[in-house]
């Protein structure tokens, strides 16, 4: 049985796929951001905050940043599916190196129980250069084992949906995984894969894998 579901944010949750990007493009520095992000995201997170946050947005006026979070989509489906699995009394979690402000947004519309993300530090509406990042590309599983120790629940017990390659530790910690328009590197690794937007979709996964158990 499934007692907890983490999500990724960007691509499962909401429609973008990643919001740093998206600030990059408001910021009108997309294309250094872009070849900055390819070159670091996964090989060196810590050089990546440095040569965006710490060296490339710091003393930039931050309203395009609340202007982005404000016209941030959920995804088809996102509150149908939270709506539904607290109904079913499955808890849940965000586990995202996308932004706090985004992911608190999102627990407070979809009633999410638990955010672990990172945070972009903005002073008198200006980009300070600091930034809190607990998550990187490659820790996720440790949040996930570390929420689940807090809520006494075997990690055999949890799902985790992702999408990209930055949720494949994570999903191989947990008992099962979902895919959700993954790409190539985490279909490889996911139990179940959702081809549709449609986040509710989930939720059907969970019943069925319920009903099967059932009949075991």
């Amino acid at each position: 049985m499934i007692k907890l579901i983490a999500f990724d944010m960007d691509g499962v949750i909401f429609k973008h796929n990643n919001f740093w990007l998206e600030l990059h493009k408001k910021l009108g520095t997309y294309e250094q951001g872009k070849k900055l992000t390819e070159k670091y995201l996964y090989d060196d997170y810590r050089q990546l905050v440095s040569e965006v946050v710490e060296k490339l947005w710091k003393g930039m006026d931050a309203a395009p940043f609340y202007e982005l979070i404000s016209e941030m989509q959920f995804t088809a489906g996102a509150k149908e599916c939270f709506a539904d699995l607290k109904e079913k009394g499955i808890k849940t979690a965000i586990i995202s190196s996308g932004e706090k402000h985004l992911a608190l947004f999102a627990q407070k519309e979809l009633g999410i129980d638990y955010v672990f993300s990172n945070e972009l530090m903005i002073k008198k509406n200006k980009i300070t250069g600091d930034f809190l990042w607990p998550i990187g590309a490659d820790n996720k599983d440790v949040f996930l084992k570390r929420l689940c120790e807090d809520l006494k629940i075997p990690i055999e017990e949890t799902c985790v949906v992702g999408h990209d390659q930055a949720d494949i530790k994570m999903a191989r910690a947990a008992g099962w995984s979902i895919g959700f328009m993954p790409d190539d590197k985490f279909r490889k690794v996911c139990d179940e894969t959702i081809d549709k937007e449609d986040l509710w979709l989930v939720v059907k996964i969970i019943e069925e894998m319920k009903n099967n158990s059932n009949r075991l």
